[in-house]
């Protein structure tokens, strides 16, 4: 649950720190004072656009952080992510703030800056962090429900996220919406292979001849820097020939070749040596050099008994090279990217004989059809059980909100040929008293019949959610009297399960609050208009509830009157 939210410099707010508890808090203060301010300074934090209108004037950014307990699937997220805090660093902040190390609370902390440019930043737990992952995290921690919220039960989307959700149908929904997706991809698979039947088999064709004359070349990787090698090897065999003989007769095979003048020398220093050592040296240096031209004769000998001049041979190699340049200039590439052209023109041609293949495309349509229908009568059979249980939970409510007789229903219109969110429509329908008949939402409730019915489902649907943070801006408006101390009385039975936040200028919501914040807006000519929070006692709980009752003129008769609401 929440647990602490700071402000800074955010619209008409120039610093506050707020502390929350558990239990069902409200806000409640002059039409204007910044109520709604505070909610859209908390939604910053959980992933909310933001623009440089949201910085204080005057102020170089606005910086806004909050502080939520944690539960098991945000601890979680937070872990897979490595956004978490590590356990021994909320141990030692148990430790410093009086608490037992060896059992520390887990919290996150989520933060969000907007620069007077307009730039945003995002931070969990220190780290920066992504507005979607602030988001994911944030949909984990904290529900809110919008002053305009009943107005977007009007919408048959919102109607139909709003029932998925309540019925925990979310994920199964969107399982439907992809297998719809994959049919209706294989329906139009199927329509283009018949539309573009006499194109595709034309660029076939053509695909296929030119295929076939790359078969019939077959080149390989490396195969031209190789042919290449051969011919320059091949055409130029007289002159290796001619050059090989002429060093083979200077090293070793004529009568004056380096090898035995130097095997003579050596033969002569060495008898030479014999008499004085000191030509040991010289000898020593000269040893190798004769065992390294005796290597270079024998090397040279061996390549001279393979090389021989082979004109049928130099002939094919030419036929290759040429062979290969043409398919070169053919296909517009270089002669070394043939190999790659070839095994890229198979993959074309077995993509368009998938692509006019209209049997097979024909069996994945119906496959895919099949699979959509199976997963959309999975899911048209728990919406079926779902929307009976919702509709008789807001029916019920309804009795409770002054609309003694009316019922709620959620009918699902079959589509024959189905959607994207399933096989039926969501449709919301009431009754607004006994004996009505049943009619769309949208063309049957008043404001004040929506505003009840809205709020009816939001208190169900928070009820049925695990999220533990519930904030309802201002869903009271248009109701009042004894209906506002039914919706009261509501939001402080969730408040026994749930941390729930309430914006509201209602007398008898605010008196059902187990804690009171008051905001108020001043102005100066120093800091201009600014919007304070106070924490209010028993006594200012008083006063404040008396406000509500009577406006500006406050009695003894309407302090009187907000004292008995506050004892019941």
């Amino acid at each position: 649950m929440l647990r602490h939210l700071s402000i800074r410099d955010f619209v008409i707010v120039a610093a506050l720190d707020l502390e929350f508890d558990s239990g069902f808090s409200v806000f409640s203060g002059e039409t204007g004072a910044g109520k709604s301010i505070l909610i859209d300074a908390l939604a910053l934090t959980l992933g909310a656009r933001a623009d440089a209108s949201v910085v204080r004037t005057g102020q170089s950014r606005a910086d806004i952080s909050a502080e939520f307990d944690t539960h098991a699937a945000a601890e979680q997220w937070l872990d897979e992510l490595a956004l978490n805090v590590p356990a021994s660093r909320a141990a030692e902040a148990e430790a410093e703030a009086g608490g037992t190390a060896h059992a520390p609370a887990r919290s996150v902390m989520l933060r969000r800056v907007v620069d007077a440019n307009g730039r945003s930043r995002a931070f969990i737990n220190g780290t920066a962090a992504t507005l979607a992952q602030l988001r994911t995290l944030g949909e984990m921690l904290v529900d809110i429900h919008g002053q305009h919220a009943h107005q977007l039960l009007l919408r048959p989307e919102a109607q139909r996220e709003l029932f998925d959700t309540h019925a925990g149908l979310t994920a199964m929904a969107a399982s439907v919406t992809c297998a719809w997706r994959d049919w209706r991809a294989a329906v139009q698979a199927v329509e283009q292979g018949l539309s573009r039947e006499r194109e595709l088999q034309l660029e076939r064709e053509r695909l296929a001849w030119q295929l076939a004359e790359l078969d019939r070349l077959a080149p390989q990787p490396g195969e031209w820097e190789e042919v290449n090698h051969e011919h320059r090897r091949l055409s130029h065999s007289a002159s290796l020939i001619d050059g090989v003989q002429s060093a083979l007769a200077v090293l070793a095979e004529s009568d004056t070749a380096l090898l035995t003048q130097l095997t003579a020398l050596i033969s002569k220093l060495r008898d030479l040596a014999e008499i004085d050592p000191a030509l040991d040296d010289a000898l020593a240096a000269l040893d190798p050099a004769e065992i390294q031209l005796q290597e270079a004769a024998y090397s040279l000998s061996h390549y001279a008994q393979r090389l021989e001049l082979d004109p049928q041979q130099l002939a094919r190699v030419e036929q290759r090279l040429d062979a290969l340049h043409s398919a070169a200039r053919k296909f517009r590439l270089q002669p070394q990217a043939l190999p790659e052209e070839h095994v890229a023109r198979q993959a074309q041609l077995a993509a368009l004989d998938a692509a006019t293949d209209l049997d097979h495309l024909r069996a994945l349509e119906t496959a895919a059809h099949q699979a959509y229908f199976a997963l959309g009568r999975t899911l048209s059979q728990a919406r079926a059980q779902a929307a009976v249980a919702l509709g008789a939970a807001v029916t019920a409510g309804m009795q409770d909100l002054s609309l003694v007789g009316g019922c709620f229903e959620i009918a699902l219109v079959p589509l024959p040929e189905g959607g994207a969110h399933g096989l039926e429509q969501i449709e919301f329908r009431v009754a607004g008293h006994a004996g009505v008949p049943l009619r769309p939402l949208a063309k049957v409730a008043s404001g004040g019949e929506l505003a009840r019915i809205s709020l009816a489902l939001a208190v169900i649907a928070s009820a049925a959610s695990l999220t533990p943070t519930l904030i309802f801006d201002e869903v009271d408006s248009g109701i009042g009297g004894g209906v506002a101390e039914v919706v009261g009385r509501l939001l402080h039975q969730l408040g026994r399960e749930r941390q729930v936040l309430c914006v509201t200028h209602l007398p008898q919501v605010a008196a059902r609050g187990d804690h009171h914040f008051q905001v108020a807006k001043a102005s100066d000519d120093t800091h201009g208009t600014l919007s304070t929070v106070t924490a209010l006692d028993r006594a200012s709980r008083v006063e404040e509830i008396a406000r509500m009752l009577g406006g500006l003129a406050i009695t003894a008769t309407t302090r009187k009157h907000a004292k008995e609401m506050l004892a019941a």
